[in-house]
């Protein structure tokens, strides 16, 4: 057994998931636990319950329930022991666990001064399993070139969660960075690459050192704010393409323009559900997307893996 994110649930929830058949279980993407609700798993965008003997099942009452003492478990476990030492991932709702996996919370929140001190009574829990794949960028980054720089394009990706948003991005990293971008009639040097993973996503770094192939040219600052994070790394690394995980705040805006007037090449993703320039200014908060992004990316995943539109500056479609 490979899967590795397997260990973090207490013994009774492992030896359901591991009943599975090999092939579900490698394409498992979430695990959710609700504390005497029915134990739940996403596989590939498919829901299913599980019943006793680890068989799937669609209905509610044939699914086992866990309970409060493996919520506990479970709780201590994805904490080392030590809830306290948690507080400022638990603040944020979510704990990254190693190999980039992400645990998110739900429970009761405390508020200081209006603001969420942290989560008590800790009884949902949904594990979103990151995987690498190999390729995936390769139909997109074509239409991502800068031919006359022998570089990449300013990009916003654009999708809805679960569409594979980080996944895309690991790979372009990996491609940039390698010189495995250029079109095969090229012979282009590989960039340098910055990933502001302030999540630990996108590289899954475990003590600083990345879990994924993120290329031979990459620097990552890992567990950062991203604005903060994009002007340290302009500072200090000299980076030829910044890549980013879900924007959204004013000062992300701010910094990746920042960044383009630095000669930066920018990549980066933002929840959303189209490309236009009504859906995406919010994302920016009022900055000019056009004057800032050279491309955009719908993004989305079919029966056969990716799937993607892309757009040029003024959203107007290119494929």
């Amino acid at each position: 057994m490979t899967e590795s994110w397997l260990s973090i649930f207490p013994e009774r929830i492992r030896s359901l998931l591991i009943k599975l058949p090999a092939k579900m279980l490698t394409e498992l993407e979430e695990v959710r636990i609700r504390e005497e609700r029915p134990l739940e798993i996403n596989a590939g965008g498919r829901f299913y319950f599980l019943k006793e003997d680890g068989a799937l099942t669609d209905q509610v009452a044939d699914a086992v329930r866990t309970g409060r003492e493996e919520s506990h478990r479970l709780l201590d476990l994805i904490t080392n022991h030590s809830v306290y030492t948690m507080e400022e991932e638990l603040r944020k709702g979510f704990i990254t666990l190693p190999g980039g996996h992400r645990m998110g919370l739900s429970g009761r929140t405390v508020l200081s001064r209006g603001k969420v001190e942290h989560i008590r009574d800790i009884s949902g829990f949904n594990l979103r399993i990151a995987r690498e794949v190999k390729g995936a960028s390769s139909g997109v980054l074509p239409h991502l070139l800068d031919y006359r720089h022998k570089s990449v394009l300013h990009t916003l990706i654009v999708a809805p969660p679960q569409q594979g948003k980080t996944t895309m991005l690991r790979d372009i990293a990996r491609a940039v960075s390698s010189g495995q971008f250029a079109p095969a009639r090229e012979k282009w040097p590989g960039l340098k690459v910055a990933i502001i993973d302030e999540r630990s996503e996108i590289a899954g770094c475990r003590r600083g050192v990345p879990s994924f192939d993120i290329g031979p040219r990459t620097d990552i600052m890992d567990g950062c704010p991203k604005a903060e994070g994009i002007m340290m790394m302009i500072r200090s690394m000299s980076p030829d393409v910044i890549i980013v995980d879900e924007i959204g705040r004013p000062e992300d805006a701010e910094a990746l323009t920042q960044a383009l007037h630095a000669g930066v090449r920018v990549i980066a993703t933002a929840h959303g559900s189209g490309i236009n320039g009504t859906s995406l200014s919010p994302l920016l908060s009022g900055v000019s997307v056009g004057k800032l992004f050279q491309r955009f990316v719908a993004l989305g995943r079919g029966e056969h893996g990716f799937t993607f539109k892309v757009y040029d500056g003024e959203y107007k479609p290119l494929i």
